[in-house]
């Protein structure tokens, strides 16, 4: 690869903005966005002491895992895979297109390439093991951690306007769907597919936490108060204070005996982040 990664990022990302403040502020955010799950991924390298090659990698992964939402956007005008294409693959013909891995060795190449492309799948491959794996695994919960503070962010701005692209186009209306709930209680990763409201979504991303894999990503969520943040928002029902409190104990104390190095990980829906 000629260029720096991060130089090349940011000259593509560049040529997105339009001047008009709606598309701006989107574009701005999946690139603020990708800087943080940046720093997400580095400190999730740390606490499981990757050594600099596969952080390498894993910061190229984090990098790029988010490259196809800007021509997404650009086109669809909408963040939901469901109304557009899958933007992990997008992102990966993207990188293929301007042959930005291309000096990396085969075998990395391929690794950032899986670990892009799965990183919103419904499951990881049962193809990928070792290092890959792990990589696929950190991936999801950087991504998931700072779309937490996207989302946590965006509720609690007193001055909130609607902004469709991260609410999914979702109505903000007072109801819920049971089967949501359910999902939760189980420690199920909800269906996108029942999703109907504002509330539903957010009581999805309150059931990633099902979906974690790594220890630290577990003190990261309590350190920095997600659940609470998005509970904060819900209708104050007793079915929903306690999915949020099954979820709460959850992190508290955490499986210990599958995947990296003490996290959980389960089969999901489509992950929107």
């Amino acid at each position: 690869m000629s260029m720096d990664p991060e130089d090349w990022f940011s000259d593509y990302v560049r040529g997105f903005y339009t001047g008009i403040e709606e598309d701006d502020r989107n574009i701005e955010l999946k690139e603020v966005h990708t800087r943080c799950v940046r720093g997400n991924m580095e400190r999730l390298c740390a606490a499981l002491c990757l050594d600099a090659e596969n952080r390498r990698l894993a910061d190229n992964i984090a990098l790029f895992h988010d490259i196809g939402r800007f021509e997404q956007y650009r086109k669809y005008r909408t963040f939901s895979d469901r109304k557009s294409v899958n933007h992990a693959l997008l992102g990966v013909r993207v990188l293929a297109r301007y042959k930005v891995l291309a000096g990396l060795p085969d075998q990395a190449r391929r690794i950032v390439l899986r670990a892009i492309a799965f990183h919103n799948a419904a499951e990881l491959p049962l193809s990928s093991t070792g290092i890959e794996r792990t990589l696929m695994q950190l991936i999801r919960d950087a991504d998931k951690l700072d779309i937490w503070r996207v989302v946590t962010t965006y509720y609690h701005r007193k001055d909130r306007t609607s902004n469709k692209t991260v609410e999914l186009d979702l109505p903000d209306t007072a109801e819920w769907n049971p089967k949501i709930l359910e999902a939760l209680m189980s420690h199920r990763f909800a269906r996108l597919a029942d999703m109907r409201t504002l509330n539903d979504f957010k009581l999805l991303q309150i059931g990633w936490v099902y979906d974690l894999n790594c220890g630290e990503s577990f003190r990261i969520v309590q350190e920095r108060g997600y659940i609470e943040a998005i509970a904060e928002t819900l209708p104050d029902a007793p079915e929903i204070r306690a999915a949020v409190q099954e979820a709460l104990r959850y992190i508290a104390d955490p499986p210990l005996t599958r995947n990296v190095h003490g996290g959980v990980a389960t089969a999901v829906d489509e992950n929107p982040t």
